[in-house]
């Protein structure tokens, strides 16, 4: 071994331990990567930037684009919507229905963001039907996982993988290539899964609506004299497609109903004691068919209204928190006033829940006025002078600035929805490469505008760019070094007078392992040149050894931190290390003995 793969080799175990022990965030682990690097003199300085030119990093930007668009145009809500149909399912049809839709939608959208939804979803099923989400959500991040691995566009780390095989000289991956064989694991985790539900815990999150944005937002509305509602039903308006809306009081003429029907006709005047979500709250205010009930100060209308000089994008959404001893409490959003506020305008109140008695009434009986209390959320609106002056006032935090807030259209949702089925057939079809019909369906969607690029800047996660940036320039170190020709050649040793099925397994044990520890990205760049070598060196095709690293590396199962969406699981404190352990340790034993018959019985 020559003094360049060792220390090559004390790099790659520095920058595990990094990636293990999380001490500093992925990019500047990137960082750090291309620049040890480039001083111990095992890449040119044009190989240490080569990461940012790759296809594959080009081909994740351009398919984080379109899942933003996806998602902000509402194609992932509508997707999943239909799932709150299946409430009536008992548990053990629901969790592999459950996983098996989960897992269909990430084949081709961004897993974290279906994750993320149906953590959304299943959150509301609870409150409303006791559905234990605690059964759910674990197998949904696996499901959501399996299905990331079915297509060539499902995670980055099959981009990934694909870009490495091209550069060593192996054929590319077509769009459906591997999907019979993400098909059968998929098959497999929700058989497994279903059977091993039974010890996850049975018990409520901690708080998952604190950290994930999931309460709701209560609000006052009226319908006005040219509003399109009336006539309509509250279930022709509000229970299709806005569902996460519920009319929790109707008013008219003085005459209270504390339980409308869903087939109350609405009339002009009614007044409506609204529980909606911040993006429904802004449709509803930019329809003009309710308007929201403000506080009747003269001087707001005219800040927000009448003002010229105030341009849209000078106005936000800020939450804050009432703390005690605030003036505000007390107060309802008609009675806190313009300068109660500095000048902001109150739109809605998030309720804090109350624990010790959690019957208690949102709003008095006689009237539809909540009164703000300790705890409770204010959501306002607010011109971006006037947040300064907002923030100076005593006993009041301001928790959240709701910036680019998306209101949604069908047209937008229907466009989104057209571009990733383009995109996808024209990969599918192998009219056009992965990374090209990946950059047609980015312009679609900047020049349909469907999304701006002030959007893409903010919302695209950058730290996953640059740690493809920086993990590439590796691969192309231990090229250059040989530290991929030592291994293989030690590994064929240890290899030799061996099966396939034992070659192939061992080299899927050992990624899926390494995976549950670190990036299943890093994973893939260090183990796929190995792999690709392996298979030159014992004369057999490559692409079983490849996939054998492409799935492995996905497949992070039994630690919550090998894979995201496990880890947003893990940090609603409904499971344990255990959990994952357990249920996930199984999976990964039935997935890696089934993997190693099927991928060695294609040599």
């Amino acid at each position: 071994m020559s003094l360049e793969i060792i220390i090559l080799f004390c790099i790659i175990i520095t920058v595990i331990f990094l990636f293990a022990l999380e001490v500093f965030p992925v990019d500047k682990i990137a960082f750090f990567i291309m620049v040890s690097l480039l001083l111990a003199g095992f890449i040119s300085p044009e190989e240490a930037i080569s990461g940012f030119s790759s296809p594959a990093t080009i081909t994740v930007l351009a398919l984080m684009i379109i899942a933003i668009g996806l998602e902000n145009n509402g194609v992932i809500d509508w997707l999943a919507n239909g799932m709150k149909k299946l409430k009536g399912l008992p548990l053990f049809l629901m969790v592999p229905v459950f996983m098996f839709i989960a897992g269909s939608i990430s084949a081709f959208i961004n897993t974290t963001a279906v994750v993320l939804v149906f953590v959304k979803i299943i959150d509301e099923l609870s409150d409303k039907y006791d559905i234990p989400e605690s059964k759910l959500l674990l197998p949904i991040s696996f499901a959501g996982i399996i299905g990331g691995s079915c297509t060539l566009m499902g995670t980055s780390t099959n981009l990934i993988v694909n870009a490495v095989a091209i550069e060593r000289g192996v054929e590319r991956f077509s769009f459906f290539e591997f999907t019979w064989l993400g098909a059968i694991f998929l098959v497999i985790t929700i058989i497994t899964v279903s059977i091993l539900i039974g010890f996850l815990p049975r018990k409520r999150k901690s708080d998952i609506s604190t950290d994930y944005d999931l309460d709701e937002f209560i609000t006052k509305g009226i319908i006005n004299q040219d509003s399109g509602l009336i006539g309509k039903n509250i279930n022709e308006v509000f229970g299709s497609e806005a569902e996460d809306i519920e009319v929790i009081r109707l008013k008219r003429k003085g005459i209270v109903n504390d339980h409308p029907g869903k087939y109350t006709t609405m009339k002009e005047g009614d007044q409506l004691l609204l529980r909606c979500s911040i993006e429904q709250l802004l449709k509803l205010k930019d329809s003009g068919d309710i308007v929201i009930i403000k506080n009747s100060d003269k001087k707001n209308d005219e800040l927000f209204e009448g003002n010229p000089d105030i341009m849209e994008d000078d106005i936000q959404l800020v939450e804050i928190l009432m703390l005690p001893n605030s003036p505000l409490i007390g107060k309802s959003i008609k009675t806190v006033g313009w300068y109660d506020l500095h000048g902001a305008s109150p739109l809605a109140i998030r309720k804090r829940r109350n624990l010790r008695n959690p019957g208690r009434r949102i709003f008095d009986k006689q009237s539809d006025d909540i009164e703000l209390r300790v705890g409770d959320r204010l959501l306002v609106e607010v011109t971006n002078s006037d947040l300064r002056e907002l923030q100076k006032m005593d006993d009041i935090s301001i928790l959240k600035q709701h910036q680019d807030i998306n209101i949604t259209t069908k047209y937008k949702r229907n466009i989104s929805l057209g571009i990733l089925l383009l995109v996808i057939g024209l990969s599918a079809f192998s009219i056009f490469p992965i990374l090209k019909s990946a950059l047609i369906g980015c312009f679609l969607m900047i020049f349909l505008k469907c999304i701006d690029l002030g959007k893409i800047y903010s919302q695209v996660n950058w730290q996953i760019i640059f740690l493809l940036a920086g993990m590439i320039p590796l691969g192309v170190a231990m090229s250059n070094t040989g530290a991929d020709q030592w291994i293989s050649e030690n590994l064929l040793r240890l290899f030799d007078d061996k099966s396939n099925l034992i070659v192939i397994g061992l080299l899927f044990l050992v990624t899926m392992f390494l995976s549950g520890f670190i990036s299943n990205n890093a994973t893939a760049i260090i183990i796929a040149p190995i792999a690709i070598t392996i298979a030159v060196n014992l004369n057999q095709d490559p692409k079983p050894f490849i996939l054998a690293v492409l799935f492995a590396s996905n497949f992070s199962f039994f630690t919550p931190v090998g894979y995201q969406t496990n880890t947003i699981i893990y940090g609603m404190g409904i499971y344990r290390f255990r959990h994952f352990f357990l249920i996930g340790g199984i999976l990964s034993i039935v997935l890696w003995i089934t993997a190693s018959f099927l991928l060695s019985g294609q040599l």
